[in-house]
């Protein structure tokens, strides 16, 4: 801008130069979460689990490190549950095609709301509206490829890795929100292995860690198990919209 103010006073840069200082994305590291993405996207009932880390950020800049198991069961296009079990909430979270609900098993609440009619658009009202994730989230919609990518400003190959013993390919995103790694099993079921998040818009860098294991792609599930049945001694809360809740994450108390 200066510059430009200054009648090209500064002269600009050659195209080449440029070029050169434009971040790019590898097209084999776009490729691979492609082909990732596809295979996903066509699986149409599949279990898998979970483990991973959450990083808080105190406000005395010191970090803390919870951790959390999870098993996904999920039919397209409208079924979708996650059992999560973890240092600081242990939950299970219903979506039928109708409502979902969100069930604590020590403090024994849980509350229910109408859903949208889909898997995507079911994810996006639990995060925007209710703060409510299932862990590895961006994975689960039908297009995860899009969701992954529409940030990125550069991205790279880095080579072949190992997750729990599976040849993967390890793959680096840089965004204006998030960087990202992501580890993809080679050979013809390109599952992800590995997904580690790093948020740059929050102070202290906080990092989200998720490794994935046990995929099932035949899975021997009836479409009960995505409806929730409160048990006897279970009560009924209502859920407190984001809007209301001033900054506390409801998800994790």
């Amino acid at each position: 801008m200066l510059a430009t103010l200054a009648g090209g006073i500064a002269g600009a840069a050659p195209p080449e130069a440029e070029k050169a200082q434009k971040p790019v994305v590898d097209p084999k590291a776009r490729a691979l979460v492609e082909k990732m993405s596809d295979f996903l996207a066509s699986q149409q009932r599949f279990s898998v689990q979970t483990d991973g880390s959450i990083e808080v950020v105190l406000k005395t800049g010191e970090k803390q490190e919870f951790d959390f198991s999870s098993t996904v069961r999920l039919q397209r296009p409208d079924k979708l549950r996650s059992d999560r079990r973890g240092e600081v909430a242990d939950l299970s979270f219903f979506y039928d095609g109708r409502t979902f609900t969100l069930f604590g098993k020590k403090s024994r609440y849980y509350a229910t709301a109408d859903a949208p009619p889909n898997i995507d658009e079911a994810i996006d009202a639990a995060r925007e509206k209710l703060d409510i994730e299932a862990p590895g989230a961006d994975l689960l919609y039908s297009n995860p490829a899009k969701v992954l990518m529409e940030d990125v400003v550069s991205g790279s190959n880095l080579g072949p890795s190992v997750v729990r013993g599976v040849p993967c390919q390890h793959l680096a995103f840089r965004g204006n929100e998030t960087d990202w790694q992501l580890w993809i099993e080679d050979g013809p079921v390109p599952v992800p292995r590995k997904l580690v998040i790093v948020s740059k818009k929050v102070e202290g860098l906080p990092e989200f860690v998720v490794e994935l294991s046990e995929w099932d792609f035949s899975p021997r599930f009836g479409n009960d198990v995505f409806r929730f049945s409160p048990p006897g001694d279970a009560e009924r809360i209502d859920f407190l919209e984001v809007s209301s809740r001033k900054g506390t994450q409801g998800d994790t108390k």
